[in-house]
């Protein structure tokens, strides 16, 4: 049988049982089935431990799977600071991480992530490291804080950059495709930034602050 790279990567590193049962959650509570791909869960938490980041800034919970990648990677003093539009999939997520142990590194903050991205900016707060993975229209706006809440040296992440294919396709054009494609482009164009994106699962980008 011929194997897909994607298939192969997922066969040797399999997930573990406890992000194995933060699937099953979602997908028994009918919640979208869009957590991050297991090889990039894994490469969030090395990202995270090998940038020593102690600051970390996740963009949509969803249930937790990411969260607990992020703080896998995590040294001590370190905390996940977790915007979630909704109130049921942050305490859901909440409940995950705080099985997995992280419960007192880790903070949500409910509602519109342009709103709590606005309150961390006049709070004063600097990040350390970006994980974007929200509603998709709004990725060009949450680049655009992640930049200036960026300590220097701060690693932004983004995934679904190709939208499963759509961002590839040029006769999609709808609000969704055309953010991604523009928020594609400002990181690999933006002078203040190193970048590159993976074409593996559903694209993931990287990029460093200078």
């Amino acid at each position: 049988m011929h194997m897909t790279p994607d298939d192969y990567v997922s066969q040797l590193y399999p997930e573990d049982e406890e992000l194995q049962h933060v699937k099953e959650v979602i997908r028994e509570q009918g919640m979208p089935e869009v957590s991050v791909a297991p090889a990039y869960g894994r490469l969030l938490t090395l990202l995270v431990q090998t940038s020593g980041a102690k600051e970390v800034l996740e963009i949509g919970a969803l249930g937790g799977y990411s969260g607990i990648c992020l703080c896998r990677g995590l040294g001590e003093g370190g905390r996940l600071t977790s915007l979630e539009l909704k109130e049921e999939y942050a305490s859901l997520a909440g409940s995950h991480l705080e099985k997995a142990g992280f419960r007192d590194k880790t903070e949500y903050r409910i509602g519109p992530a342009a709103d709590s991205l606005e309150q961390l900016k006049f709070e004063g707060r600097r990040f350390d490291f970006f994980f974007i993975d929200a509603d998709k229209e709004n990725y060009p706006l949450y680049l655009d804080y992640a930049i200036e809440l960026a300590n220097p040296g701060a690693i932004i992440a983004g995934d679904n950059c190709f939208l499963r294919g759509r961002t590839l396709d040029s006769d999609k054009n709808g609000p969704s495709v055309q953010a991604v494609r523009s928020f594609n482009e400002t990181i690999a164009n933006d002078e203040r930034l190193v970048s590159t994106l993976l074409p593996a699962y559903d694209g993931l980008i990287l990029a460093r602050v200078k």
